[in-house]
C-alpha cells in the first residue's frame, strides 16, 4: 500500500518564560529578550502534527481525522491551553520552555500510534515558519 501522511492542525494558547536557569538575568535578556521576563509572557501557537503511515486498504485512510485531533488534545492541547509552561506542564520541567524543546519533547506518550510522527510548532500565530521535530 502507498505511504501517506496527513496533518493535524491545532491551536493553544500558553505562558511561558524562557531563561537558563545558570545565567544572569542580563545574560538572559540579551539571549532570550522579552521572552526572559520573569513575570512571564503568553503566545498563542499552531501546532501541526503529521502522521505518516500506509494507507488502510479497508478505510483507504492513515488514520481518521477526528481520532488524530482527539489524540492531539487529550495529550498535548489538554496539558498546554491557557496553561504556565513553566510551571504546568510536567513534561517540560527542566527544560528551557522554547518552541523547540516543546516540539522536541512530544515524546512517545503523547504522540499519535503511527510509524512516524512528525510535530511542528510555530510561536505565535503568523510569527515564524513552523519548526519540525521528528518523534520516534
Amino acid at each position: 500500500m502507498p505511504r501517506v501522511t496527513i496533518t493535524r492542525e491545532v491551536h493553544f494558547s500558553a505562558a511561558h518564560r524562557v531563561f537558563n536557569p545558570e545565567w544572569s538575568d542580563e545574560r538572559n535578556f540579551e539571549v532570550f529578550g522579552a521572552c526572559a521576563n520573569p513575570n512571564w509572557h503568553g503566545h498563542d501557537y499552531v501546532l501541526y502534527v503529521a502522521v505518516e503511515a500506509d494507507l488502510d486498504r479497508d478505510t483507504g485512510f492513515v488514520m481518521d481525522f477526528k481520532d488524530l485531533k482527539s489524540i492531539v488534545e487529550s495529550r498535548v492541547v489538554d496539558d498546554m491551553d491557557h496553561k504556565n509552561v513553566n510551571l504546568d506542564v510536567p513534561w517540560m520541567e527542566g527544560l528551557i520552555a522554547s518552541a523547540e524543546n516543546i516540539v522536541v519533547d512530544l515524546g512517545p506518550a503523547r504522540r499519535p500510534p503511527a510509524r512516524r510522527c512528525e510535530a511542528r510548532q510555530a510561536h505565535a500565530l503568523g510569527d515564524a515558519p513552523p519548526l519540525r521535530g521528528v518523534l520516534r
